[in-house]
């Protein structure tokens, strides 16, 4: 299954991608339950996050950064889950930002996931559209210029 958010941003692509940080990662923690972030090493091939949701489900999710880069019309980096919570059996989540024009860019966030059966995949495809939605106005107040 695949879901795909886009939101347009304040700053340029390469100022935005510098600012994927603990602090942004923080901010967006799902609105739902209690989660804290165990270990965030970064946003570059090699760097790990480790979360520990606390409620409404007790779960570890753990994902490895496995690729970074950037070229003259986008910067990303791809987080692909070791440790997945119980249900998910793949995680492949591609953070993109692509450049609008200088003072604007696009945050694309092209998930891919599967669950232990296509049935459960779809079951679960509301719920983690829901948990992401929220990172639009997030990424858009994060990212505003004063």
């Amino acid at each position: 299954m695949n879901i795909v958010l886009k939101t347009k941003v304040d700053g340029h692509y390469l100022d935005v991608m510098k600012r994927f940080d603990r602090n942004l990662f923080e901010a967006l923690l799902p609105p739902v339950g209690k989660a804290e972030i165990v270990e965030f090493t970064g946003s570059e091939t090699g760097d790990k996050v480790h979360l520990r949701f606390i409620t409404p489900f007790k779960a570890e999710w753990i994902s490895d950064i496995t690729e970074h880069g950037q070229n003259d019309e986008e910067a990303w980096f791809v987080d692909e889950g070791s440790v997945l919570p119980f249900g998910l059996t793949y995680w492949k989540h591609r953070h993109i930002v692509r450049k609008v024009d200088n003072n604007t860019s696009e945050i694309i966030d092209d998930i891919t996931y599967e669950a232990s059966n296509s049935l459960f995949s779809l079951i679960m495809y509301p719920g983690l559209y829901l948990s992401f939605y929220p990172r639009k106005p997030i990424y858009r107040k994060y990212f505003k210029k004063d």
